[in-house]
């Protein structure tokens, strides 16, 4: 997913809006938390990275599905504001964090679509089925019986 967004930015020329750059990191998160868990040959590891890796998914989830409505749903007054990086360098987090998830008029805009879909309703698919396999690895992990140690 990482790969395409980054071909769609340099290879197209599409620019992510802050809501597409916060998805970005989520998905990283998941990642890193994911690969860094089943790095690790213990069990309480690998139920404490589905945890984590779980809930960046679904923090993905919600800013694709935040997105996803704002696209459905346009603002009546669109402005487009500044960037995500402009936000962060600018205003104290507390300020910032509510106006990336507030939109801006980039926010709004669909510029590709695929089978119907926007980039953001892609990515809200993507982080669902991360948490479905996380859900589902999560159950088949408290269901094993604990192993002994020789």
């Amino acid at each position: 997913m990482l790969a395409f967004a980054l071909y769609l930015q340099h290879g197209v020329g599409l620019e992510p809006c802050p809501m597409c750059i916060v998805q970005r990191y989520a998905l990283i998160l998941v990642g890193v938390i994911a690969g860094a868990s089943a790095a690790i040959p213990r069990r309480g590891a690998w139920i404490t990275g589905s945890v984590l890796a779980l809930a960046a998914s679904g923090f993905g989830a919600f800013v694709a599905a935040r997105q996803s409505w704002l696209q459905w749903h346009p603002p009546e007054i669109v402005s487009c504001g500044r960037d995500f990086y402009g936000m962060i360098e600018t205003f104290p987090l507390k300020r910032a964090i509510p106006m990336i998830f507030r939109g801006s008029g980039d926010c709004t805009k669909i510029d590709w679509t695929f089978l119907g879909l926007s980039i953001a309703n892609w990515s809200f698919v993507a982080f669902v089925g991360f948490a479905l396999v996380l859900i589902a690895l999560l159950a088949r992990s408290m269901r094993a019986p604990r192993l002994a140690h020789a």
